[in-house]
């Protein structure tokens, strides 16, 4: 059994600022950290090897630093780390992402065939949950998004057996391997790594990949020249104002209640016609 997990390096969210004049996150503000989510797929994988065996690789891309959320990966208990890296990959969006990982993990399955991609569900710095799914069209594999459990793997039938959130309940489902799994972060509780896995992060160098080392790869499909998406801007919000304050006697503070809603009342009465 061969377990891929893709995992990504984002800017902690809590901390990150917006620069004012730019527009556009200022990722100098926040320290980098694994995706939660995506800490939520590792640990699943684990899991799943606990359970019946196999070997779990971690792929991301990312600039040279991204190899911090591998060996944190490989602390959480994967075996192995792949990083692609490459200027040509900069200014990706999703499409271009899932277009890149996927030639990543063609290149990765020619090595050792694979059985299982999970994927967290989305990026806290995107919140797309596009290039899961984006991954398992390219690679022809269905996709199960939004699970909240793996209660059943068999390799030798080949299927998984899978619970997945809805919006009005929940979704129990048999997927033929290979498939691909987005996960959500009530499906596992993250534990703490213990001192061989920590050791062995520290020590692990992953596997770094140029462009030139995947095959068959359209550049015009790579970084801001495969990516269709584009922010025209990005802002924060003005703060809510705060309401009006009425008050005296009764009678005068429904006066002024009064007042005020007849002051609304065309407002109010065309947002109503446009319902």
């Amino acid at each position: 059994m061969h377990i891929v997990v893709c995992v990504k390096q984002v800017p902690d969210t809590k901390i990150i600022k917006i620069n004012p004049k730019t527009n556009t996150l200022d990722r100098r503000s926040a320290p980098a950290i694994l995706n939660p989510y995506d800490a939520h797929a590792v640990q699943a994988a684990v899991k799943i090897k606990e359970k019946i065996g196999g070997t779990i690789s971690v792929l991301s891309m990312g600039p040279p630093q991204a190899t911090a959320v591998i060996k944190k990966s490989v602390e959480i208990g994967a075996d192995k780390g792949y990083l692609i890296s490459d200027r040509a990959f900069a200014g990706a969006d999703t499409l271009a992402t899932s277009y890149a990982l996927s030639k990543a993990l063609e290149r990765i399955n020619k090595e050792r065939p694979v059985d299982l991609v999970i994927c967290g569900k989305h990026a806290i710095d995107g919140d797309t949950g596009q290039v899961g799914p984006g991954i398992a069209r390219r690679m022809d594999i269905p996709p199960v998004t939004n699970v909240i459990d793996v209660s059943e793997v068999n390799v030798q039938e080949k299927t998984v057996l899978i619970k997945r959130k809805l919006s009005n309940g929940y979704e129990l489902i048999q997927a033929e391997l290979p498939c691909l799994l987005t996960v959500e972060k009530e499906i596992n509780d993250i534990e703490y790594s213990p001192m061989t896995n920590m050791i062995k992060a520290a020590r692990y160098e992953p596997v770094i990949w140029a462009v030139s080392d995947l095959e068959d790869v359209d550049r015009t499909q790579l970084g801001l020249k495969g990516s269709p998406t584009i922010v025209g801007k990005m802002f924060t919000p003005p703060r809510a104002e705060g309401g009006k304050k009425i008050e005296g006697s009764v009678d005068e503070q429904v006066k002024q209640l009064m007042e005020v809603l007849l002051e609304n009342r065309e407002v109010l009465t065309i947002k109503s016609m446009n319902q």
